[in-house]
């Protein structure tokens, strides 16, 4: 087991260099750079920029460099120093961007993540267990429902509904009149009263799919030798169910880690954006069509390092809840 966790961090290495150059080069792909969007902007505002003054923000941010400077320049920083650059958008140094806004954004990802394998697990086995019956079809219409929907329309339909039927105004992590103020009970109050509905959005979608997970495996095991055994041995159903068949049918929520992580850090970009919340999403679409290649590539590389570490944390975790893993 250690020889094969350590085997699987020392490939991750070569796999994080890689894919953090890919993921600069990439940002750099679209036509022009960061100040060819940036002037773009400033003439659909009325505002213009002339071309000397192009080459001069050119050349402060050193995007005459080739690739290979521009690159090396930046992950060199960040690997001696810790140092992931300045947004040139922002004009702010992209740590601090990043870091403000990742508290609301763990929390609001975290709370989904809980709430979706809350649900998910206990009505799958349901279904599984009560197949064809009223309620199995009543969850297979919600899960149909949960994944044909997509989150965005579901957040807007949720913030038309409280606010022509409630007379609330959910947009936002906050009321207006508490923007900008110090966190206090009233302040804490109002949140919780604006972020329910990205939990109920991020969580009905994720829900809706690993119910579709959970049953079908669920089913598969039922009908296994070993399950027919335990119930000869005597065991009550509640007994065999939870005891054998669920812990293999949980194994791709195991999986699933993989990308959870980096979920938690990036959340629903798009509900993000219909919502407006202060999270790390919108931060990372604007730094993208800006081509602010310092924070949005940051984003990427970070993004990449939780896929890596969420990928070695699943197949640990995998490993330790299956014996079969382990004795393969």
């Amino acid at each position: 087991m250690l020889k094969y966790v350590v085997t699987r961090s020392m490939w991750a290495i070569p796999t994080l260099i890689f894919v953090s150059f890919i993921s600069f080069v990439i940002i750099q792909l679209p036509p022009g750079d960061f100040v060819t969007a940036y002037a773009a902007q400033l003439r659909n505002s009325g505002d213009f920029i002339s071309e000397t003054e192009e080459a001069m923000m050119r050349a402060r941010y050193g995007l005459n460099d080739p690739l290979l400077v521009q690159y090396w320049r930046w992950i060199s920083n960040i690997v001696l120093h810790g140092d992931f650059g300045r947004s040139l958008e922002w004009n702010a140094a992209v740590g601090d961007l990043i870091w403000e806004r990742l508290g609301l954004t763990l929390l609001i990802s975290t709370l989904s993540m809980v709430f979706t394998w809350l649900i998910a697990i206990p009505v799958g086995v349901y279904s599984a267990t009560r197949q064809y019956s009223v309620f199995d079809y009543v969850f297979t219409v919600f899960g149909f429902l949960g994944k044909g929907v997509p989150d965005f329309l579901l957040a807007l339909v949720l913030m038309w509904m409280t606010y022509m039927w409630l007379h609330l105004d959910v947009g936002g992590l906050v009321s207006p009149q508490f923007e900008g103020q110090p966190w206090d009970l009233a302040k804490v109050v109002n949140m919780l009263s604006h972020i329910w509905i990205p939990l109920l959005v991020l969580a009905t979608g994720g829900a809706a799919g690993l119910i579709r997970v959970m049953r079908a495996n669920m089913l598969d095991e039922l009908r296994k030798p070993y399950v027919e055994t335990a119930y000869a041995q005597g065991f009550g159903e509640r007994t065999v169910v939870w005891r054998y068949p669920v812990r293999i049918a949980l194994n791709p929520f195991i999986s699933t880690v993989g990308w959870a992580l980096p979920a938690l850090f990036s959340g629903d970009v798009i509900t993000a954006v219909v919502l407006n919340l202060p999270t790390t999403g919108p931060l990372l679409l604007q730094a993208l069509k800006m081509q602010d290649m310092y924070l949005a590539g940051s984003f990427i590389l970070i993004l990449s390092v939780f896929t890596v570490i969420g990928t070695l944390l699943s197949d640990i975790l995998l490993a330790l809840s299956d014996p079969r893993i382990r004795f393969s």
